[in-house]
């Protein structure tokens, strides 16, 4: 006795649990309150760069936020476990939603009801014995494409005629679709990859996810100058990469990349997304060449390290320097280049310094710069996305079943015959919709002119 109280005891504990399982993850405004946190977890991702080292974040953010950033995962954020949790509990809570809300609503037992208390309903007498009369109304249904089951209740007989029955599940679709798009992003998560990287004319790059080599052939930039009200505007036109690349397979092919026209390389794309100007500095002190400070192209954004607490940054190059003025001018063609140069003291700027090309600046300590020549370099951004094929499935089918629940209407007449006397019927008819009753109201008064001719 004292085991099976215990069994009983459990058991409705289970079903208690079970019941705020369900009444919670079941619940609409929990779900709407799952995605609310999913939308901000996303939008973190794109505000926030991702897989950049520490220093990146430091150098953009304060110390304490680029920190919270590492520590919390945001700097990965699409892998992190706050992520990854928010989309399982929305997967969660839409199996729920559908199985104990949707399903149900949206495909209801048959059983009988109170025909009057339906807004959508009517009653008629009818000639004939209820079986006559409730085979007759059946055949009229049958012709305008209702959908006929009878079923007893009681010893009472019911008719139920439903039309566009299979639209029901067009909200069914729409949840299957968005299942097949989570499916498709967490593909991406698991086997995914995203970066970018920087080629310099002439050299080579190794792509570390992939083992893939490009090297960067040549690089060209067209710009059109346009005179406007407000002054000359140069709009870039066109920028080309001609790339050498080596796959997987150990062949190389000769490829051009150009911006929104992406190469394929072992399933992933390129895309061309940047350009710039390297710049090859003829460093001295006092009066002697040092080879190894001389020997790295910077990019922009580098910079050189001295050995008594010196830094100097290459911050930008600049195409055109207007002779007039001494100052840069709006013209991105190469015309009368220098570079935008500031030296740095134990972590405090000094002054800031254009320099054109062969030329030099002396920036203390017996230190001598001089901007030998420039090579041009191309960014490139990469991804590898295998779940692309999957979220393209499922937006189809989630587009087909919002235009299945949007735009086919799902009806049900409850149908009740009824003996009123010698040869007599009484019929009554109700009508529901997965869409309130105003839309059907019209079509209902027809199908009971149809039913009821006289």
């Amino acid at each position: 006795m004292a085991q099976g109280r215990v069994a009983a005891l459990d058991r409705a504990g289970f079903g208690r649990a079970y019941a705020d399982f369900v009444n919670t993850f079941g619940n609409v405004l929990f779900a709407v309150c799952l995605f609310l946190v999913w939308g901000l977890l996303t939008l973190i991702g794109v505000v926030v760069d991702q897989d950049k080292d520490f220093s990146s974040y430091v150098a953009s953010y304060d110390a304490p936020l680029a920190r919270a950033i590492v520590r919390l995962g945001f700097d990965n954020i699409y892998h992190s476990p706050w992520y990854v949790g928010i989309v399982a509990l929305i997967l969660i809570s839409l199996t729920v939603c559908t199985f104990k809300r949707v399903i149900p609503a949206r495909l209801p037992r048959l059983h009988p009801v109170a025909v009057e208390k339906i807004p959508l309903h009517a009653s008629f007498d009818a000639d004939g014995g209820d079986d006559a009369v409730r085979d007759r109304v059946a055949a009229t249904l049958r012709k305008r494409g209702w959908a006929i089951r009878e079923k007893a209740f009681g010893g009472v007989e019911w008719t139920f005629a439903d039309k566009n029955n299979w639209a029901r599940r067009g909200v069914l679709i729409a949840h299957l679709g968005f299942v097949i798009i989570a499916a498709g992003t967490t593909l991406y998560w698991a086997r995914g990859f995203s970066g970018e990287t920087a080629v310099l004319t002439g050299q080579s790059v190794r792509i570390p996810q992939t083992g893939a080599v490009l090297r960067l052939d040549s690089f060209a930039y067209k710009i059109q100058p346009i005179l406007t009200k407000s002054g000359m505007v140069y709009q870039p036109v066109d920028y080309v990469s001609h790339v050498t690349a080596i796959g997987k397979d150990g062949r190389s092919q000769a490829l051009t990349v150009r911006v929104n026209h992406p190469v394929d390389i072992d399933k992933t794309l390129y895309y061309q997304a940047s350009y710039g100007f390297g710049v090859r500095f003829n460093i001295t002190h006092n009066g002697r060449p040092d080879a190894d400070r001389s020997s790295r192209t910077l990019l922009e954004g580098d910079s050189i390290q001295f050995p008594d607490g010196r830094t100097l940054l290459y911050e930008r190059f600049v195409p055109t320097v207007d002779p007039r003025t001494g100052l840069p001018a709006a013209d991105p063609r190469v015309n009368n280049p220098a570079t935008i140069l500031q030296a740095v003291i134990d972590g405090q700027s000094v002054g800031e310094a254009a320099v054109p090309l062969r030329t030099w600046i002396d920036i203390g300590g017996g230190w001598r710069v001089t901007p030998q020549r420039y090579v041009m370099y191309s960014g490139f951004q990469y991804r590898y996305d295998p779940g692309i094929p999957l979220v393209g499935i499922g937006a189809i089918v989630l587009l087909i079943g919002l235009i299945v629940s949007f735009y086919v209407l799902p009806a049900r007449l409850f149908v009740r015959v009824d003996p009123d006397g010698p040869g007599r019927s009484r019929v009554g008819v109700a009508a529901t919709t997965v869409k309130g009753y105003d839309v059907f109201e019209q079509e209902f008064q027809k199908l009971v002119l149809a039913l009821n001719p006289g």
